[in-house]
């Protein structure tokens, strides 16, 4: 299985997201993606602990249960059950690369092994031993650009096992940040998103078809694996595409160094910003700390306001920390001067499909992975 989305045409109409603190799960009737039936799904603390390493389902009983309640809450009637879902993963779980070669073969058959010789440099897991998928993004004298998103093979398995366990079929898999942006609206206004949770928070910047920042901080108590960090202004290839356009874009290396170098692309972007980024995270809090998320934040803003030469005006909230909790955690830190709002408003959910047991912020990422 890939870990790029299927074309529009065959795209699941559910969707279910794993997070450390529980699944959720929803249906859309079209890619339009107004959501019809949303359920939720708690975990004992401890559950679920994402990572690159096998071990990302540590209580397989209990979250499988909690999977099927939440998908069979919205899977309608029975038929849905002989079709795919879309799986949004945690972003802990996948590495995404942008990476630039002089030359790759044009056939996929013969790049693949290519691609994967030169994320062997860039991994902090095998690559030999991963799912791989690359998309090349544009083509000039002597330059390749593509996008590479890689997994672990076992853990793909584990969150696949989850979804043939609950008794559905398991489609894409998308991580949580990239699916929740591709719920974002195409203005011309540029929006700063933010999705924090148990262990992790990323905020992201898009401008229309382009996204200019994506950052990832990992405050889990397994920091072996690193904390990420990621600056890039990249083309959408096509909106339509929706995984396949975000999936792609996060790039992730230790504090200093990448693991095994930063890719040539990845040091002239951090070269040609004034924001400097260093953030690894060695907190062993359960939860994100309100002092990391809102230096997030600051860090994005300053980020927005360097490259785009104005103060971003509002801020879109997807995760499980809620819009009125990073309010409050951004006024008690004197973080001033953003409209702090849900990326999920009311009019992408039909009437009595959702309750106050499932708040908005929680619907973004599987939104957005059924959106068109």
């Amino acid at each position: 299985m890939e870990i790029l989305p299927k074309t529009l045409g065959t795209r699941p109409r559910l969707a279910v997201e794993v997070r450390a603190e529980g699944v959720v799960a929803a249906r859309a009737e079209d890619a339009v993606a107004v959501l019809t039936a949303v359920a939720r799904a708690d975990v004992a603390e401890g559950a679920i602990a994402p990572g690159l390493k096998i071990g990302n389902i540590v209580d397989k009983t209990a979250v499988t249960a909690a999977m099927r309640r939440a998908l069979d809450a919205v899977a309608g009637s029975g038929r849905e059950r002989l079709r795919d879902v879309t799986i949004v993963v945690p972003d802990s779980a996948v590495r995404v690369l942008f990476v630039d070669f002089d030359q790759l073969p044009s056939k996929t058959a013969e790049a693949l092994p290519v691609v994967r010789f030169r994320l062997k440099k860039l991994l902090p897991f095998d690559a030999d031993d991963a799912m791989v998928s690359y998309q090349v993004m544009s083509t000039e004298k002597d330059s390749v650009k593509l996008l590479a998103v890689a997994m672990p093979k076992v853990v793909l398995e584990e969150y696949e096992s989850l979804v043939l366990a609950a008794g559905y079929l398991p489609g894409a898999v998308l991580p949580s940040t990239l699916a929740a942006l591709a719920g974002v609206d195409e203005t011309a206004a540029p929006v700063l998103v933010v999705n924090a949770g148990i262990g992790s928070v990323t905020t992201a910047i898009v401008q229309g078809e382009t996204l200019l920042l994506h950052r990832s901080v990992d405050m889990s108590a397994d920091v072996g694996a690193g904390a990420s960090t990621a600056m890039s202004v990249l083309p959408l290839v096509d909106r339509e595409s929706t995984a396949q356009e975000w999936a792609q874009q996060e790039g992730r290396y230790k504090e200093g160094q990448g693991p095994g170098g930063w890719d040539r692309f990845e040091a002239e972007a951090a070269m040609q910003t004034s924001v400097v980024e260093t953030a690894v995270v060695r907190e062993r809090g359960s939860r994100a700390s309100a002092h990391e998320v809102t230096q997030a934040v600051s860090v994005a803003a300053a980020y927005f306001e360097d490259s785009l030469q104005r103060s971003p005006d509002q801020l879109l909230v997807a995760g499980t920390l809620g819009a009125e909790s990073l309010a409050a955690m951004m006024e008690e830190s004197g973080v001033e001067g953003l409209r702090v709002r849900e990326m999920v408003d009311a009019s992408m959910i039909e009437a009595g499909a959702v309750t106050a047991s499932v708040p908005r912020s929680w619907l973004a990422g599987v939104r957005g992975a059924l959106r068109n």
